[in-house]
């Protein structure tokens, strides 16, 4: 592929898309378009989904990664690829250099994830743990670059990337031809380019728009200054869009494509990620998510038909667990008491007693009866209770302080 100034229009055209679609038959999949029933009557139109968790390594990552390095000179693949990612990407290059047997060395956080550092290496991938964070995971890896030969596959700034991820776009296209939104995550910004790209060249009335999560939204500010800006610390749960800074060739994509980039809460993301599970029955990581974040925070705000991109689906299972308790907290489904009780036989009866007339469902009971904080004759209690949404919380807690029980905020 050829390809003019880094960060203009130019850099990726359609026919590098279209070029890259051909490349990746038979190795990525042309994953599904679900319709959602829930979602449509929110936002009043037709809503899909695009289930990228559904691709192969489980994110549109391995798109971008093969279409890179299949492009690789015959003496840049014997020098082998390294990569730096905390999971997706990491996956994505180690399955496309097995599939073109090129060796990979990919540089992952000491705390990424244990499953993601698994499926790493059973892709193929030789894995070096290193660094707290991704930016130090990086340098190493692009230190081992400099020393060894090899090639560094970045996750989003490069053209051969924005084009395989583009491929995406594509398929939006030849799934729901009477598209009229798309919504898709954005961290560095490949995905959405590449998207754009397509999308903008056959449909160009199609609205395009990125999310972001708030703690990790790099993309407003450096758009508002027209010139990447840096993040001092982005902070997300959605690790899949969490960076502190757009790349240089998305950006100008972006810019230029991009109709507009929203930001999502935690909270949001949360709840965008238990609707996925309980309405769509798809595991979405939260970064794949945060399109769903999106249309849940403004429902009115899009132009139907609608196809939200699921980028991903690998989300480690404890994280899954804490995350979805905190989805269940946001819709008021979850609620954390505590409360201080005389210290007697058959006071815990009592209070689950008075519970249970709520219609309260008891998850968890931690029970103190020795702290410097009480009084001689009491107890601490804290509950976890599974609740039917914020006006029953509020009945719960009521009830509570009916029956003389203390809350404590």
């Amino acid at each position: 592929m050829s390809y003019g100034t880094a960060g203009s229009l130019r850099c990726v055209t359609l026919d590098d898309v279209r070029g890259a679609q051909k490349m990746l038959s038979g190795v990525a999949r042309a994953t599904a378009m679900e319709g959602s029933r829930h979602l449509s009557q929110l936002v009043g139109a037709p809503v899909h989904l695009k289930c990228e968790n559904l691709q192969r390594t489980g994110s549109f990552k391995l798109r971008g990664a093969y279409v890179r390095i299949a492009g690789l000179l015959p003496e840049e693949r014997a020098a082998g690829v390294v990569a730096a990612s905390a999971g997706n990407h990491a996956q994505g290059v180690a399955l496309a250099s097995s599939l073109l047997g090129v060796h990979a060395t990919v540089f992952m956080p000491q705390g990424a994830p244990l499953p993601k550092v698994s499926a790493t290496r059973e892709y193929g991938a030789e894995v070096r743990l290193h660094g707290q964070v991704v930016d130090e995971t990086l340098a190493a890896a692009e230190e081992y670059a400099a020393e060894t030969g090899a090639v560094f596959i970045h996750p989003f700034d490069h053209p051969d990337i924005i084009a395989g991820q583009g491929t995406v776009g594509l398929e939006i296209l030849e799934q729901c031809p009477e598209v009229r939104t798309v919504v898709v995550g954005v961290g560095g910004g490949g995905l959405a380019a590449g998207i754009a790209v397509a999308v903008k060249a056959l449909r160009p009335d199609v609205r395009i728009v990125g999310v972001q999560a708030e703690g990790a939204a790099c993309y407003p500010p450096s758009l508002a200054a027209g010139r990447p800006v840096s993040l001092d610390s982005p902070a997300t749960m959605a690790d899949g869009i969490k960076v502190g800074r757009p790349g240089e060739v998305p950006f100008g994509i972006v810019g230029e494509l991009v109709d507009e980039v929203r930001t999502v809460s935690e909270d949001q993301l949360s709840a965008a990620l238990l609707l996925c599970l309980e309405r769509a029955k798809l595991v979405v990581e939260p970064a794949g998510a945060a399109p769903v974040a999106a249309l849940l925070a403004a429902p009115d705000g899009f132009e139907g038909p609608v196809v939200a991109v699921l980028s991903g689906g690998n989300v480690d299972p404890l994280l899954m667990q804490r995350v979805l308790r905190h989805g269940m907290s946001a819709q008021g489904r979850y609620l954390a008491v505590r409360l201080r009780l005389t210290d007697r036989p058959g006071a815990l009866a009592t209070l689950l007693g008075a519970l249970s007339v709520v219609d309260a469902n008891v998850l968890d009971v931690s029970h103190v009866r020795t702290d410097p904080r009480l009084g001689l004759t009491e107890a601490e209690v804290e509950l976890h209770l599974e609740t039917k949404g914020p006006a029953h919380c509020v009945e719960v807690g009521q009830a509570l302080r009916d029956a003389g029980y203390t809350v404590i905020d």
